[in-house]
């Protein structure tokens, strides 16, 4: 019925941040989910959706619009004031709503102009400008047609002023950061789970065969029934997946009795990124070992075309790895921005809600008590 909307504040230590349950992260906002049933062009509806989303940001950031230029002063706790400039560092959220803020369209990169077919290639690709995109956008107040032959040259949505165009120390291209559920467990994993399974490379009678004979194990989940029998398989479940994965393909011969190495080497090479990924703390050392696992990755892929299980491999999910070192040099560790934490809100909030409504008009009695709850 409603979109949330999640404010951090930078400086508050992850080991607090991560637990909902020390408030380090309020509901500040809803976003209306609005279909626009009444526009009968797609593209229009999309549009339209599209300029709701970023009047309401626009609307709910506006405070800290000033803030950022010309400061606020803030009292620290030893008494002494300060000048303090609030901007919007990193926007967390999964790929549609990185698309969305970014006002790229769906199978593009928000961070960098990598060319369509071009997505599942392995190598640096020259960024997004956020003045080359103000400059298009400042357009919207002139002539339309101008405007928008503007944004399809340059690759963006045509939408009315976006809401970080008031943000002059914002760059949203530089914010969105990886997604380590949404992008890894729900995204690449879940792809290469799908490809290990197809017939042409080990096949789902082999791998859930694998899986029942797991033997009985205090760290490991068992899945009794194998692992392409579940369905809407959720982040835990994937990450269960992860820890037995290596050990259900190891062994195994591809169709025709051909040696299976190029696709173990690309299962290793990417639970080896994904556990790297989570790592707390980095160091030069293990940001190497990231990027060299993400190579061995791009250097192995190419055995599941040669199987016939992919064409290409324009993935949006899969090209974004490229950008988990960077992101990791300037905001630090994964578990900052992982979109896991605001999913256990969703889920604490609807919760608590709903023991507290009496199961009776859910939707809107749980709105008007979170409302009463964040005002006390």
């Amino acid at each position: 019925m409603a979109y949330p909307i999640y404010l951090t504040i930078g400086n508050i230590p992850k080991d607090i941040r991560q637990k909902p349950s020390c408030h380090a992260q309020i509901l500040i906002g809803y976003i209306p989910t609005t279909s626009f049933q009444g526009v009968t062009s797609k593209a229009g509806r999309r549009r339209a959706l599209g300029n709701l989303f970023h009047a309401c940001m626009e609307n709910v950031l506006s405070p800290i619009t000033s803030c950022g230029g010309l400061g606020v002063a803030i009292v620290s706790a030893d008494g002494i004031w300060h000048r303090c400039h609030l901007i919007l560092a990193t926007f967390v959220g999964d790929y549609p709503e990185q698309a969305l803020v970014t006002c790229t369209y769906n199978g593009r990169c928000p961070k960098c102009q990598v060319p369509d077919n071009q997505l599942g290639e392995y190598g640096a690709f020259p960024s997004h400008v956020q003045t080359d995109a103000l400059s298009i956008y400042h357009l919207a107040n002139g002539d339309a047609s101008t405007f928008h032959r503007a944004c399809r040259e340059a690759g963006l949505k045509p939408v009315f002023h976006p809401f970080w165009v008031s943000h002059q120390f914002t760059d949203i291209f530089l914010s969105i950061t990886p997604d380590i559920l949404h992008q890894m467990l729900q995204g690449v994993m879940k792809h290469i789970i799908k490809w290990l399974s197809c017939a042409t490379v080990f096949g789902p009678v082999n791998i859930n065969a694998r899986c029942q004979c797991l033997p009985p194990n205090h760290s490991i989940t068992p899945l009794t029934k194998g692992i392409t029998t579940l369905s809407c398989v959720t982040g835990k479940e994937h990450k269960n997946i992860c820890r037995i994965l290596l050990g259900l393909v190891i062994g195994l011969s591809l169709l025709g009795g051909q040696a299976s190495s190029r696709v173990i080497k690309a299962v290793r090479a990417l639970l080896d990124f994904l556990y790297l990924a989570q790592f707390l703390s980095h160091t030069t050392n293990t940001l190497r070992r990231l990027e060299d696992s993400l190579a061995l990755l791009h250097n192995n892929k190419t055995v599941f075309v040669d199987l016939g299980t992919r064409g290409n491999f324009h993935i949006p999910k899969l090209h974004s790895l490229l950008h988990y070192e960077s992101s990791i040099r300037l905001f630090g560790t994964t578990d900052n921005y992982n979109t896991e934490q605001t999913e256990r809100l969703h889920i604490d909030f609807t919760k608590d809600a709903y023991h507290a409504t009496n199961h009776k008009d859910e939707y809107m009695q749980m709105t008007t008590w979170l409302e009463r709850r964040e005002k006390v």
